[in-house]
This record gives C-alpha cells, structure tokens and sequence, in this order.
C-alpha cells in the first residue's frame, strides 16, 4: 500500500480501526493524548506522532475519530493541529458523531484552507471492526469519496455514499435515533418479561423466533440479560447522540416523542456515576437502583 494513513484519537474506535487499517497493509501513524493508547497503536504495528499536525505532514489520508466539538477544533485549528502543516489537498476523513450543520461548517472551513473533508460515521461498536461489520456513511465530495472508498470498503459491511456534505452526519444522527430507543425499549422488554417470571432462555428463543428478531436483539438482548456494562457504546455517549437526534428532528418541524422519553432514562443512568459504562446499564434505572 502506498498511501500512508492518520488517525487523530486512539480511543476503543480509533485504535480498533487502525488495527484493521494496518492488517489491511497501510502505514498508520496516529495521535493520541493517551500515551497508554498509543502504546498498544505501537503494538499492533503503527507509529505515534505527537500531534495532528505531525500527522497531517505525514500522512496521505486522516482520519479523525473524537467525543466533542472542542477535540476536533483544536486538532484541526489549534496551534498544532493539521492545517497548521499547511498540506494543500490533504484529505480528512472525519468519523465522529457530531452536529450535520456543525459538520458542514468545518467542511467548509477546511476546504478554504486546502484540506478536502469527507463526514463519514461509523454505525457499529467497536467490537465490530474486528469482524468487519460495521457500517459507514460518507457525505462529501464524490471524487474525494472515490479516493478514499478502496480503503473504507474492506473495513466494513457496507459503505454508503450519501451525498454532499453533512448527509453522512445526518443519516448517522438518524440511526443512533432508532439504535439508542432501541436498547430502552428492549430494558423494558427483558425486565417485564422476567418479572413476569419467562427465563433468558425461553424469552430470546420466543424473540428471535418472531418479529422482534433482528441484529439489535442479538447484540442488546444478553447484555442485558447478563447485566453485562462494560462499554461498547457508553451511556455518556448516548445521552449527546439522542440530544442530536431531538436537535436535528427540531430543526427540520419534528417533535420526538419516544426518543426524549428514552434519553431522560440514560440521563438518569449518566447522573447515577454510569456514564463510562455500556448503555445496557439502563436496565438497572429501570430497576430503580440509580435511586439508590
């Protein structure tokens, strides 16, 4: 391969994704301020640069994967972030979960300084970049998603040109709506149905086997069951994705009805001290233990 690769945020996403770059047989450097994290990007065969504009200056293609707005404006405006390297037609590849508006403003900002930038969201947790099934969408120019689509595609099950700018953020914003009320909906499922006294076993083969079966039910239902919380997609995380959802819903004369009524439980479970745990932890608001 020739095109060497950046990765701006080696959290469980970004650190799984370069793994799965470097199988693939790129060059991957990458930038985090967890030095514990660039340790193990050191160990699966990457390089670490001490910041987005070291990688920007040596890297063909980057891809940013961060939690907030401020992570990505300092590591792509700050003092040392990749415009800064002054690289004209670098490309940036930006797969957080963020604002479509927002997202299409940084575009925009970027490509005035020479940087091209494609919006392009991972549906998935990270446990699934392994096993290549996650999903990604792509908003940006076409001839830049062109360039970038041989090194998507083998990362994934599906990747999906969305259209200009912003649409890859908003269709992401749109499945975290029905993905996130899911996992609530299916706390409540797994609690009455054990309340009313069905054992694990008999309520998944009933679920599987009728019109609930589905990839969220396999993923969501033994986690729950098990009360299973380490993280794959924290509850800190859903409670900003389903503000998106209701943000992005208001802007365009929707008012959501099931989804705030989801995201008031991960709010409880993020105010309980669970934010960093795995948003299957919501069963136990459902149980009452956050009041606790």
């Amino acid at each position: 391969m020739s095109e060497t690769l950046g990765m701006i945020g080696v959290g469980k996403m970004g650190l799984a994704l370069s793994r799965t770059m470097i199988e693939d047989g790129y060059p991957v450097i990458g930038y985090d301020t967890d030095p514990g994290r660039l340790r193990m990007l050191e160990e699966a065969g990457g390089k670490r640069a001490a910041s987005a504009k070291e990688i920007a200056e040596a890297a063909d293609i980057v891809f940013s994967i961060l939690l907030k707005p401020e992570h990505i404006e300092e590591n792509t405006f700050g003092s040392r972030g990749i415009v800064a390297a002054g690289k004209k037609e670098l490309i940036l590849v930006e797969m957080s979960t963020m604002d479509p508006a927002w997202h299409s403003d940084l575009a925009d900002r970027l490509a005035a300084a020479g940087i091209q930038m494609l919006d392009a969201p991972i549906s998935g947790s990270h446990p699934r970049v392994a096993s290549r099934t996650i999903s990604i969408m792509v908003g940006g120019k076409q001839e830049v998603f062109e360039r970038v689509r041989p090194i998507l595609e083998p990362l994934t099950q599906g990747v999906v040109y969305t259209g200009e700018r912003g649409t890859g953020a908003t269709m992401k914003v749109v499945t975290n709506l029905f993905v996130n009320s899911c996992v609530a909906l299916l706390a409540e499922t797994i609690l009455v149905g054990e309340r009313a006294g069905i054992s694990h076993d008999k309520m998944m083969e009933c679920l599987q086997s009728g019109s609930v079966r589905g990839t969220m039910l396999d993923q969501i239902g033994p986690r729950l069951m098990e009360r299973d919380f380490e993280a794959r997609g924290a509850v800190e995380i859903f409670v900003k994705d389903m503000g998106l959802a209701i943000e992005l819903a208001r802007k365009h004369g929707v008012e959501l009805q099931i989804v705030p009524a989801a995201r008031k439980m991960f709010q409880r479970a993020e105010a309980a001290g669970w934010g960093g745990d795995d948003a299957s932890r919501v069963i136990e608001v459902y149980e009452g233990k956050d009041r606790k």
